[in-house]
């Protein structure tokens, strides 16, 4: 507990000055690069507090061009290690009550971050159209398709949403698969312990063509499943 104490007290001042510095700088580039910027080195020295390395390989699978992001949720180190080390621009999909967090929330939404409330269907399809405008407009996007963090590391049940944005959208789903994070940070825990953390790239998958939407739907959800349990360590 002496750990995840001394890791608190340092990264919640500088999750605050992080969120500040990227809210200012969104009001001089509204762009997004700039709260890419300072999301990858807030995520960067999230993990360098934590004293946590992260091995990213298949980045050579990775297309030109937008990308929808899916990947397995095991713990709250998935978000600073995604953000540390995806390569490209990217939006994410989050709840709702990230966005009511003084500062942090109102940075997120200027760095073109959409708010999901699961408990509003109404709102929860703005959101999907929201992304949707955003991918189309040449920025990639991160979903966790399970909703939540799986707390014994097996994939949870896949939200249908996402893959509804996929085929909306019509760009590649690139799946990934992290480990390692929710032992470094088990999921429902502060506790902190030492590790290291691996995410892996797998290949593109175009949204399926020649099938019903609803046809098309079930198969992509299962190919991103199997891509991502494929290396998974349970």
């Amino acid at each position: 507990m002496v750990r995840a104490y001394l890791f608190l007290s340092l990264f919640i001042p500088f999750t605050f000055f992080c969120a500040l510095s990227a809210l200012l700088g969104t009001l001089l580039d509204a762009s997004g690069r700039v709260f890419s910027a300072h999301a990858r080195f807030w995520g960067r020295g999230s993990l360098f507090l934590a004293g946590t390395r992260v091995r990213l390989t298949g980045v050579e699978h990775l297309p030109s061009g937008p990308v929808i992001f899916m990947s397995n949720h095991q713990s709250g180190f998935d978000i600073p290690t995604l953000l540390a080390v995806l390569p490209l621009e990217t939006c994410w999909i989050a709840k709702k009550e990230l966005f009511d967090i003084p500062v942090f929330g109102s940075a997120m939404g200027r760095g073109g971050y959409i708010p999901l409330d699961r408990r509003d269907a109404h709102r929860a399809l703005k959101s999907l159209e929201m992304a949707v405008k955003v991918v189309r407009s040449g920025r990639s996007l991160l979903i966790f398709p399970e909703g939540t963090r799986s707390m014994d590391f097996r994939l949870l049940p896949f939200k249908r949403g996402g893959f509804k944005l996929a085929l909306q959208a019509g760009v590649p789903v690139v799946p990934l698969t992290i480990n390692g994070s929710g032992r470094v940070n088990p999921a429902g825990s502060i506790r902190l312990y030492p590790g290291r953390i691996s995410v892996t790239l797998h290949r593109p998958i175009m949204p399926p063509a020649g099938f019903s939407r609803a046809q098309a739907e079930v198969l992509l959800r299962e190919r991103v499943h199997d891509a991502i349990s494929s290396v998974l360590e349970i």
